[in-house]
């Protein structure tokens, strides 16, 4: 991975599932991650950009014309409409996952199963069931992959600062008030 790409990641909140992945499953420190966007349209068009130093070797969304927006970026990756595939490619070694809502869990699920790092957009899941059953999915294999999900603007140094201030004691309506 290289080094600039990490910071970019984080201004994404994705170099928590980068950099860990890299660790575990690059040969090299320079070696690029094959990444995969389920959901490229929309915020997937985002968090494609954050990720877009390493390889984007595969593109899926189910709206023709967004595939073909992101393909259009990303000419050499791969194309479907089909999440099951993107997840059962042993080439994929991360997925971003940016679709509808109640895709994220059974993608990230899947995704885990096969060993792949997963970035996966708010909310994590649908009911709390599924947020049990990625819980489990990601204990059986914590030693192998890395995880986060997205918090965008919650990860930036001045939320990171407010949560300081309250853990230090502050009152936490004074410390709202210092950043309005």
């Amino acid at each position: 991975m290289k080094h600039s790409s990490r910071r970019k990641f984080i201004g994404f909140g994705i170099a928590a599932t980068t950099a860990c992945a890299a660790r575990v499953k690059s040969q090299s420190p320079n070696q690029k991650l094959n990444i995969a966007i389920i959901g490229a349209g929309g915020r997937g068009g985002a968090n494609t950009n954050g990720v877009k130093s390493e390889t984007i070797y595969a593109l899926c969304d189910t709206n023709p014309g967004a595939l073909s927006s992101a393909k259009n970026r990303y000419p050499g990756a791969k194309t479907t409409s089909d999440w099951r595939k993107v997840v059962d490619d042993p080439a994929v070694d991360a997925v971003v996952v940016s679709t509808a809502d109640h895709h994220h869990a059974p993608a990230s699920i899947a995704a885990m199963q096969n060993g792949k790092h997963v970035y996966s957009e708010k909310p994590l899941a649908h009911t709390v069931q599924e947020a049990r059953w990625m819980q489990e999915a990601y204990i059986k294999r914590k030693d192998k992959i890395a995880t986060q999900m997205g918090t965008q603007i919650h990860a930036t140094d001045n939320y990171r600062r407010a949560v300081e201030l309250v853990q230090a004691g502050e009152n936490p309506f004074q410390t709202i008030f210092r950043f309005i």
